[in-house]
């Protein structure tokens, strides 16, 4: 009796973390949750500040989702499958006592990692802290290394010092970190050398994205996208590469190994080299809309389901929502959709 009562736990702990799959059999492994749709600084892919400007209203925060209603949704995510979670932004260390947040989804059964995107200039006052409450990885942004590049970047002046200080505080803090580079031509190519000398004698994985066309306010053009085979091919005009295996199934980043030491480089290819095909995640704006897509037009406004629904309702709610799911924009994406298909801005959705 005992040994079959302990078969039958065993089976629904099976059955309980079962991913739920979307109608391309894709399953729901990664949640994105944006905090807060503020930020300090103001790139140009993401809140140009000609249009982000002063008097920008951004969202009330009587608007945001508590931590509680996070912790009550991610609880449901983890019984459908999802393992990771990342909290992003605008830029999520601009919300007050995030670490409680962290705390709280660090207990969740099933719930394997915790990450966080932020441009670094609040870690030397917070990586200890956020590290001691549970979070694992800071994947940080960085689009130059020389100063007069990165400060017109970053729409702020801001210089590359106390970033480099943020980075140096979540490594002494013992956090994982990676470096995330978007790149634009004519914007900062000219820094793809530079960034991966500086952080390949760091020991820090450098990762550089595609420039993509989420939003309708960064001015993307298929003409400004430096891909993945040009960003490699100037890399190895420099360093000896060789690629690497996935760790998973749904991982973004094409990776490549310097042959001489074990520290990595990665690009993030939606535009040339779509990954539709393995995408495991969706996004939850900070007022409570999920979206299943980076490129997504319109959310699933959870809050008033996280408000009074049962746990059950709510993880019936978020199954139909993922069975349902279509996505696959960055397959189908031309000149005309990127240019005429309204889309949430990177800055409300997290990146």
């Amino acid at each position: 009796m005992r040994h079959s009562f302990r078969n039958t736990r065993i089976q629904e702990r099976r059955e309980k973390v079962e991913p739920i799959k979307d109608t391309f059999n894709r399953p729901l492994h990664d949640i994105r949750i944006s905090v807060t749709d503020q930020c300090n600084f103001r790139c140009g892919y993401c809140m140009p500040a000609d249009l982000f400007g002063p008097d920008f209203a951004f969202m009330p925060k009587e608007h945001y989702l508590t931590f509680e209603e996070i912790e009550k949704l991610v609880r449901a995510m983890s019984e459908l499958g999802v393992e990771k979670v990342r909290l992003t932004g605008g830029e999520p260390l601009l919300r007050k006592d995030l670490h409680e947040l962290i705390e709280k989804l660090n207990r969740i059964e099933g719930i394997k990692d915790i990450a966080l995107t932020t441009n670094a200039m609040l870690l030397p006052k917070q990586a200890k802290k956020l590290k001691e409450a549970g979070l694992k990885r800071v994947n940080i942004s960085m689009d130059a290394i020389e100063e007069e590049v990165f400060k017109k970047m970053n729409g702020r002046n801001v210089s590359t010092k106390p970033v480099i200080k943020g980075i140096d505080a979540a490594l002494k803090a013992g956090l994982e970190v990676k470096i995330n580079m978007v790149v634009q031509k004519g914007v900062n190519d000219d820094q793809i050398l530079p960034m991966a000398r500086f952080f390949k004698k760091k020991g820090i994985t450098l990762r550089f994205i595609e420039f993509m066309d989420v939003g309708n306010t960064n001015g993307w053009k298929m003409s400004s996208v430096i891909t993945k085979k040009e960003i490699i091919g100037l890399l190895q005009q420099e360093f000896d590469l060789e690629p690497v295996d996935p760790d998973y199934f749904g991982e973004v980043a094409n990776r490549y190994r310097y042959t001489d030491e074990e520290n990595e480089v990665g690009v993030i290819s939606s535009v040339s080299d779509s990954f539709c095909s393995s995408c495991t995640r969706a996004r939850l704006s900070a007022d409570g809309k999920l979206y299943t897509c980076l490129f997504a037009t319109e959310g699933h406004d959870l809050k008033e389901a996280v408000q009074t629904k049962s746990h059950a309702h709510l993880k019936a709610e978020l199954a139909g929502i993922w069975s349902k799911r279509t996505d696959r924009y960055s397959d189908e994406r031309t000149e005309e959709t990127a240019k005429n298909r309204p889309k949430i801005e990177m800055s409300y959705i997290g990146g």
